[in-house]
């Protein structure tokens, strides 16, 4: 009987230090989505150097428009991607009260509530997988896993974050990993 497919919606991957000089070098990605018919997942710790206003045109409140936007993937660096975190989300997506979004009425919705432990990450762009496609890169050992929480998406700078979540996974590999430059000469 053949195993069941390990799907990974909820977890983080990270570059394990063989993608280097890859789109994906010392990324982080959220995966929001993965079954049978592929992978769909946001990288956390890429910006774009612009805040939402100077990107997205749209009637959004300015709370929103100040967020900075993430560069999600290369995959169709239009599209238009948010995660939004609060105390209590009852139909969350992607990990308890952590929701994937992509409708611009209810990003304008989100800005105009009064929820103070509410939080966006908005993003351009995002990585995708074809059905079997990350199960392979997985198999070719091309990205550690890490079990992806709120905490670590929204209260880890995301300059930090691949070290950071390295450094969590323990083991002196990992340890050693966290330490290389995204530039190997300058090592």
């Amino acid at each position: 009987m053949p195993a069941k497919p390990k799907f990974l919606k909820g977890q983080l991957l990270l570059d394990g230090g063989e993608l280097q000089g890859s789109f994906f070098q010392h990324t982080v990605l959220l995966i929001c989505q993965h079954d049978a018919d592929g992978a769909f997942g946001l990288i956390l710790n890429r910006t774009s150097g612009n805040k939402a206003g100077e990107i997205i045109v749209a009637d959004l409140p300015d709370t929103i428009k100040e967020q900075p936007l993430f560069v999600g993937g290369p995959v169709h660096p239009t599209a238009f991607s948010f995660l939004h975190a609060d105390s209590f989300i009852p139909d969350a997506t992607v990990l308890p009260n952590l929701s994937l979004g992509h409708s611009l009425d209810a990003l304008r919705e989100i800005g105009e509530s009064f929820s103070e432990a509410k939080r966006v990450r908005l993003f351009a762009g995002y990585a995708g997988w074809s059905p079997g496609q990350l199960e392979n890169e997985m198999k070719r050992k091309s990205w550690l896993t890490h079990p992806a929480s709120v905490e670590l998406i929204f209260n880890t700078p995301p300059e930090k974050l691949w070290q950071t979540v390295l450094l969590r996974k323990g083991g002196w590999q990992n340890r050693i990993l966290s330490q290389s430059p995204e530039d190997l000469s300058s090592n």
